[in-house]
């Protein structure tokens, strides 16, 4: 395992059902633990949980993948983490021009980031699975697409960068999972975002981060907000409320809309 050791979200569930038809699962084993102090968020384990927690409808959480133009390599990093979990939600509402647009928009990003030698290849197989509805192929290659782009940021020792792709992805993720458990509350689902540890590791992350970094608008936002999910999580001692999850995607919602401004 490399020096990019990912973050290994636990999928096992409870064998049986709770009376809500929703299946047990311990809160505490997700999203499981950190690696080699590095965290890499796989999102495809995150949608694969929620999938067995019912069926939820995933078109509806489907968000639009025009991103302004910029120059800017924080904010398309951040980007480019985002649009790789949106490629998730994409394929876990089977909607082939949607992985389609996608996996244009990760040649996109990829090219503007210099990395684009690498990650064509995954880009295509994601072009050519759409074509043939392999969803499963697809969630592997969106899988290989980030893991991919932040290994090559290591490699150019450029952490920092690396860091800014799973904290774009997360945001995404998070706000996804909220905007399911909000439609269709239950404590049950709700504990998906018993997550303070993951939190506590990205605001670590980003206090290690150089001046420069900490500095950028973009980064202080998210600090901002992430400081306020990880006291929204560590006040539901009892559980989350609707409120609460609902605050928690607000706040996501408010961040991933920072990250797609051109300024």
């Amino acid at each position: 395992m490399t020096a990019a050791a990912t973050l290994l979200f636990v999928t096992s569930l409870g064998a049986q059902a709770s009376k809500s038809g929703v299946q047990e699962f311990d809160p505490q084993a997700f999203p499981g633990q950190v690696v080699d102090d590095v965290v890499v968020p796989v999102p495809s384990e995150v949608f694969s949980v929620l999938d067995k927690l019912g069926e939820p409808n995933w078109q509806q959480e489907l968000r639009d993948v025009d991103f302004p133009n910029t120059t800017d390599r924080t904010k398309l990093a951040m980007i480019f983490g985002v649009v790789v979990a949106e490629g998730f939600v994409a394929v876990q509402a089977e909607d082939t021009e949607k992985v389609k647009d996608i996996g244009r928009e990760v040649i996109d990003m990829a090219t503007a980031l210099g990395l684009i030698k690498s990650v064509r290849p995954h880009a295509q197989a994601i072009l050519d699975a759409a074509d043939k509805s392999d969803w499963r192929s697809i969630r592997k290659e969106f899988d290989q697409t980030q893991k991919t782009v932040r290994d090559s940021m290591e490699q150019m020792k450029d952490m920092d960068l690396s860091q800014c792709v799973s904290l774009g992805g997360w945001l995404r993720g998070t706000g996804s999972v909220t905007s399911v458990v909000t439609k269709n509350f239950s404590a049950d689902r709700a504990e998906l975002l018993n997550q303070p540890m993951l939190v506590e590791h990205f605001l670590s992350t980003i206090g290690k981060m150089s001046p420069k970094m900490k500095e950028h608008n973009t980064i202080s936002d998210v600090s901002k907000g992430l400081t306020f999910i990880l006291e929204k999580m560590e006040g539901a001692v009892d559980g989350f409320t609707k409120d609460a999850v609902r605050d928690i995607g607000k706040t996501c919602d408010s961040l991933l809309l920072e990250i797609r401004s051109a300024k």
